[in-house]
């Protein structure tokens, strides 16, 4: 190992793994919610999972384990509400948000003691994470990639034309509860990585990166993973020597680059009309 090498450090390995693994799994669930609009949908599992992280801190057992469960459970209510309670999806989601955060500051103004460092659940912090946040964040990239590899077909067409996709499945709601759930543990495991207030961010900006490119789904996701990855890895390095917040600066870096493919993608087209 190179003296001075930033790579010399265990947590700069440990923020790379990170950056992989979060962009493996955001590549593939961010799009998921970017073809079938649900952006609105993830910002309030998002806000909601706050909720879990106040109880969890309250009951003494990890923050995201706990923001995991309210998180499945807040995803899964919106559909209970928009579907059987007769009321539209975007006030479900609006009322959810609003209480997973009143819920999550509550836990913690009870929570005895000293009241915990929240910044790097608000705002992401991937300088600190952990081993078991790295193997979780794996664990999860293996899981997405099997389950979207194996029911391809069913979940392109539930994307793009839902009404198409129930005559070529029967069991349009089963994977439509299943993978808003995996996506709900998918924002959750990322909290990590950006925070609660930028993590749909890193879900839903490489999806759209890649979208200027291609339309083709399959060359979307890998788009998006390469995208996510050369944001996350650069904007960490800016962090790291600039000595400014990471997820913010992650962040800054995925919207740079959509604007830079943008701005490119205009001088090729400008360039083949002219030519």
């Amino acid at each position: 190992m190179v003296e001075g090498s930033i790579f010399q450090y265990e947590f700069v390995i440990k923020g790379l793994l990170g950056a992989v693994f979060a962009s493996i799994t955001a590549g593939l669930a961010g799009t998921y919610i970017v073809s079938r609009r649900m952006v609105f949908l993830s910002g309030g599992i998002t806000h909601a999972s706050f909720g879990g992280i106040g109880i969890g801190y309250f009951a003494g057992i990890s923050p995201v384990v706990g923001a995991a469960v309210f998180s499945v459970i807040s995803a899964l209510g919106v559909e209970y509400l928009s579907v059987r309670q007769k009321i539209r999806e975007d006030s479900a989601i609006g009322i959810l948000w609003a209480f997973g955060m009143a819920i999550g500051i509550i836990f913690i103004y009870l929570t005895p003691g000293y009241s915990p460092n929240l910044l790097s659940y608000l705002f992401g912090s991937i300088l600190t994470v952990t081993w078991a946040d790295l193997f979780a964040l794996g664990i999860m990239s293996v899981i997405l990639i099997f389950y979207f590899g194996f029911f391809y077909r069913t979940i392109l067409y539930i994307s793009f034309d839902e009404d198409f996709a129930r005559t070529y499945s029967r069991y349009v709601n089963v994977f439509k509860y299943i993978t808003t759930s995996l996506i709900a543990l998918t924002i959750v495991l990322n909290i990590r990585m950006a925070g609660v207030v930028l993590v749909i961010s890193l879900l839903t900006i490489p999806p759209n990166i890649a979208m200027l490119v291609s339309r083709n789904y399959f060359t979307i996701v890998l788009l998006s993973v390469m995208a996510g990855f050369i944001g996350t890895a650069t904007g960490y390095a800016i962090s790291y020597y600039a000595g400014i917040p990471v997820g913010a600066t992650i962040i800054f870096t995925l919207v740079v680059l959509w604007v830079l493919v943008k701005l490119m993608l205009k001088v090729i087209n400008k360039i083949r009309t002219t030519s």
